[in-house]
């Protein structure tokens, strides 16, 4: 199994998003890349944690290779906007790969060159050393599935999901 760490936005999209993958066994939404030891959600939602909203994907490359898991996730956040998605502003929802080793950051720096050429330029992804990851609060793990009406989810959510459904049909879970 390979894990990669990958922060886009507001992390149940990204957990909504992976859920729906082949060969996806896991995913842990939680906090990454700052300097605050055992961060609540109330604290990285100020931005002076330094700490990510972020997710750790585990996968199965036998059945979903690397390059999909990672063009999946600049398929589903646009990582031309600094520090923010949407209406989603702060440092804590930067486009950040957490990169676990020289390996996994050369792939990370060839999936970033892919999706350069997707959007046209402009990406602001930072490729980040994978240092602490903390796993969010029970209550944001699987958040999509457990909360479908919750307005968020409706409004933000699930156009990614269903963008990534269009393009990644071949990849998702019957």
């Amino acid at each position: 199994m390979t894990t990669f760490v990958v922060a886009g936005g507001c992390f149940w999209c990204l957990d909504a998003v992976y859920r729906t993958l082949n060969g996806v066994s896991d995913v842990v939404a939680g906090y990454t890349g700052g300097t605050k030891e055992n961060p609540t959600y109330e604290e990285v939602c100020t931005g002076t944690t330094g700490q990510a909203e972020a997710v750790k994907v585990v996968f199965d490359e036998a059945v979903i290779p690397a390059e999909v898991i990672l063009d999946v996730f600049f398929t589903l956040h646009d990582p031309r906007q600094l520090n923010r998605q949407g209406n989603d502003i702060g440092t804590q929802y930067r486009s950040a790969m957490f990169y676990d080793g020289e390996e996994q950051k050369e792939l990370f720096q060839a999936s970033i060159d892919r999706a350069n050429d997707y959007w046209g330029g402009g990406l602001v992804t930072t490729l980040e050393p994978l240092g602490v990851f903390y796993d969010a609060e029970e209550y944001h793990q699987n958040f999509f599935a457990r909360n479908p009406g919750q307005g968020y989810c409706l409004a933000v959510a699930v156009p990614k999901v269903n963008k990534v459904r269009a393009s990644f049909a071949s990849y998702i879970k019957d």
